[in-house]
């Protein structure tokens, strides 16, 4: 699998200069300060301190503020995420169908662990506890997609629609 260098969003102004437009557009509104950083993660995908601190300096507000919402709520991103989020679970029923070997393949073929995003920002793979389908252990989610009933050997094909 070729790995693409991917630019940090936050390394491009442009993307400052829209997260600006962002914050005249609300500032001084009551109940704006959610909404402003729901936009700034849409315009660079997280919520990088770099950005926290420029919402912060922007509504004059602490950066603590922004840091406690941002850590508070699972809605906000504080690592750069992967366009597709592969979700495996590892309940009991699918560990117990090959979930560990499903996983090895998966990391083997995108050469990250769980909780890590591809250097190319193609894929983030997390650990679910359970998806509620065991009767198709072992199962994973890519985006709102459900495989179940996975082997090993199914990991390559899968992950190839997604590329």
């Amino acid at each position: 699998m070729a790995v693409k260098v991917v630019r940090d969003p936050v390394d491009i102004p442009e993307n400052f200069d829209k997260l600006q437009q962002v914050i005249d557009e609300y500032k001084g509104k009551p109940g704006s300060l959610i909404p402003i950083m729901q936009k700034a993660q849409d315009i660079f995908g997280y919520l990088p301190l770099k950005v926290q601190q420029y919402i912060a300096d922007g509504l004059n507000v602490p950066l603590q503020n922004i840091y406690g919402i941002s850590t508070f709520y699972s809605q906000f991103n504080l690592e750069p995420k992967g366009k597709h989020s592969i979700g495996l679970c590892m309940g009991t029923a699918c560990y117990v169908r090959g979930a560990q070997l499903v996983l090895d393949k998966i990391q083997e073929q995108l050469g990250i662990s769980m909780g890590e995003t591809t250097e190319d920002k193609m894929f983030t793979l997390v650990a679910t506890r359970c998806l509620g389908c065991c009767g198709l252990a072992p199962v994973m989610m890519i985006d709102d997609n459900v495989y179940g009933r996975l082997t090993p050997d199914q990991i390559p094909e899968i992950l190839k629609k997604y590329q």
